[in-house]
Parts: structure tokens; C-alpha cells; sequence
């Protein structure tokens, strides 16, 4: 069935915004400014970055809000049916975990390339998969497994390159791109456990999914602001302590360096505003399509992200990104049943008993492929 106008715009914004969130947040990593003491550094701020993410995830609870009592009197609308007799708090457990993992993405993205950073992403699908058979008690059939080993292998090349080929003139050296790589997967372990929470315990609620991530990000925003505090006194391990006091955050000299280059405070604005129109796409393009289409969205975002990465030289081509970007598209694509499956043709010529026989037959064969 052939796209509507308005399906094309969700799946165009949600590319573009997307592409727009990681690049943005890696622009600001890549700017400079001075801080809190007058030295020029680069913007090295990943929890306040965080702290800005779960503000535009705000922003869709007041997007929500609007839409809410805008149509409340008119038989509401597709994004904001639900039930609303729940408990926020009941959300917090799993802002807790997006706040975690954004976090150590966030630190991870300060040390490797964008593309990489997008792709080790895709390592959600393993960690899933495994948190779901042991807290859902689901059943991983044949070709998600296959899906998951593609996945894998798709990761294990592009992080060999990253550990082999460093691209000219990159500051940071090998070690930083491998643990940044690692940062991220250990950040998808901590994403895929929100997801199965959310699964078990907020599924059934039926809650409206911008409403959900509305006041996940104002829990995240809260307590995230509460440890910016904390984090500002104590003092942070060599490599990561590039700001002015050298402590875990530093988030007075962030705000600073954004107030010093308006190229910065440009890629902030871009870091919120773009999670909000993307948080909002996403749900939408699941709502009026499929969460197959969304994925292969999100797929398309990674290429994108990938190709301007390449193009402002962030990073150098190597066909062995190439493969395994490949390599991993096609295990997503195979997890989410995307790839097309051979079938046994019918006979020209058959009564119609031995039709019915066939057809069973045809079932149960392709539920045991599965």
C-alpha cells in the first residue's frame, strides 16, 4: 500500500531529526571555547548534554498537553488516546535506566566516531533478546537468532576497524576510540533493560507513548539536574577530567563555554529540539505504520549520519565499515522478519481437499522456519 502525504513527512522528519540529534551532540563535542577559568578546551560535558536530552524528551509531555486539550472535546486524537489513570512514578524506574545509559552513550560518543556511535546502537537487539527470555519469558525463535548472530558479527567488524585504522589528524588514539566503542555497548545493556521494564510493567497500562516519554524525561531532567550538583565537587579520573575543575561535571563552565560560542549554543538547541520532533516522529510513524518501518527508519538515519561524518572528515572511509554496516542492516533486518522468505510454489493442478492439506502443511512449516 502506497505512502500517504503525511506518513512520507513522519518518515522524513524522523530521519532527519534523528541525523540531527547524534550529529549535533557530536558538533558540540568537536567545538571549542573558553570555560569557567578563560582556557579555551573542547566541550567535553556529557552528563550536562544528557541533562539537555531529557529536556527535549520533556517537551513532548507539553506537546502531549497541548494536543490533550486541544482535542479532548472532539474525540481526541491517535497520539493522546490512552489511559490516563496511572501512576507517573511507575515510569521513574525506567527513566532511571534511560538516564543511565544516555549518560554512558554520552561519554562514549566524547571518545569514538558518530558512525560508530550509531551503529554499536544497533547492539540493543542482542541484549533485548536475552533480558526478554529470561524476565518475559519469550520464546526467541530461529530467525531472530539468525538475525542476532548477523548483528553481532556486523559489530565485531566495525569495531575491529575502529581498534586497526584511526583516521588522520584524530586527536584521540586508539584506546579511546575502543573504549568508547565499549562505553556504548555497555549503554545498550543498561537501554535494553528500560525497554523489558517498560514491556512488563508499563505495556499493559496502556499509557499514550509521548505521554510515557514526556514524564520519563521529566524524571531523568529532575534527578540528573539534583546530580549535576554532586557530580560538580567530585573530582573525576585522569582522561575525563577535561574541564575547569577537573571533577566529573562541570556543568557552570558548560554553560559558559555555550555562552562563549554561538556555534555551541547552536548545537544545543539542535540536541533538544531534534529529540523532541524525533521522539514525536518515531511514535507516530509506529502508530501509523509499523515498528518495521520505523526500524528501517532508523536504519537510514545511521547512513545518513554516517555519510556526513564522512563528508566534514570526522572520520576517514574504510570499506570495512561498509561491510559490517552491511552486515548489521541485514541481521536487523532479519530479526524484524524485513527479509523476504523463500516459499514452496503450489501445484498447478489439485482437488480442492488435497488444497487445504497443502496450505495446513505450508503453515506449519513456516511456523517452525520461525
Amino acid at each position: 500500500m502506497a505512502w500517504t502525504g503525511y506518513q512520507k513527512f513522519l518518515a522524513l522528519m524522523m530521519v532527519v531529526t534523528g541525523s540531527i540529534n547524534s550529529l549535533s551532540t557530536k558538533w558540540a563535542d568537536k567545538l571549542e571555547s573558553k570555560g569557567a577559568d578563560g582556557v579555551e578546551r573542547t566541550f567535553n560535558h556529557p552528563f550536562l548534554q544528557a541533562t539537555f536530552m531529557f529536556l527535549g524528551e520533556m517537551l513532548c509531555l507539553l506537546t502531549f498537553k497541548l494536543i490533550y486539550y486541544k482535542t479532548r472535546n472532539t474525540g481526541g486524537h491517535a497520539l493522546t488516546n490512552g489511559n490516563q489513570n496511572f501512576n507517573p512514578f511507575i515510569l521513574m524506574p525506567a527513566a532511571m535506566f534511560d538516564l543511565i545509559g544516555t549518560s554512558i552513550m554520552y561519554i562514549g560518543l566524547t571518545l569514538t566516531y558518530v558512525s560508530s556511535f550509531q551503529m554499536f546502537r544497533g547492539s540493543i537487539i542482542v541484549f533485548v533478546a536475552v533480558l526478554s527470555m529470561t524476565f518475559l519469558d519469550r520464546r526467541i525463535i530461529s530467525r531472530e537468532w539468525g538475525g542476532i548472530l548477523f548483528v553481532i558479527i556486523g559489530l565485531v567488524i566495525v569495531g575491529v576497524t575502529d581498534a586497526i585504522y584511526q583516521t588522520p589528524g584524530e586527536s584521540k588514539g586508539r584506546n579511546s576510540l575502543i573504549t568508547g566503542d565499549l562505553l556504548i555497548i555497555v549503554a545498550q545493556v543498561i537501554s535494553a533493560c528500560q525497554m523489558v521494564y517498560e514491556e512488563k510493567y508499563v505495556a499493559g497500562l496502556n499509557i499514550p507513548s509521548m505521554q510515557a516519554v514526556g514524564w520519563e524525561g521529566v524524571f531523568g531532567f529532575s534527578v540528573l539536574s539534583f546530580l549535576l550538583v554532586i557530580f560538580y565537587w567530585i573530582p573525576a579520573p585522569p582522561h575525563f577530567d577535561n574541564n575547569a575543575r577537573g571533577t566529573v561535571e562541570d556543568a557552570i563552565d558548560g554553560l559558559i563555554q555555550i555562552g562563549n560560542n554561538p556555534l555551541l549554543l547552536i548545537a544545543t538547541l539542535g540536541t533538544i529540539v531534534s529529540i523532541a520532533f524525533f521522539n514525536f516522529a518515531g511514535i507516530s510513524v509506529t502508530k501509523e505504520m509499523s515498528a518495521t518501518t520505523r526500524m528501517v527508519l532508523d536504519s537510514i538515519r545511521t547512513f545518513v549520519i554516517w555519510m556526513v561524518s564522512l563528508s566534514v572528515r570526522w572520520q576517514a572511509f574504510h570499506w570495512q565499515h561498509l561491510v559490517g554496516f552491511s552486515v548489521l542492516i541485514y541481521g536487523m533486518c532479519e530479526y524484524n522478519g524485513v527479509v523476504p522468505r523463500c516459499r514452496r510454489a503450489q501445484p498447478a493442478q489439485a482437488d480442492p481437499e488435497s488444497q487445504v492439506v497443502n496450505t495446513e502443511a505450508e503453515r506449519i512449516d513456516t511456523e517452525t522456519d520461525d
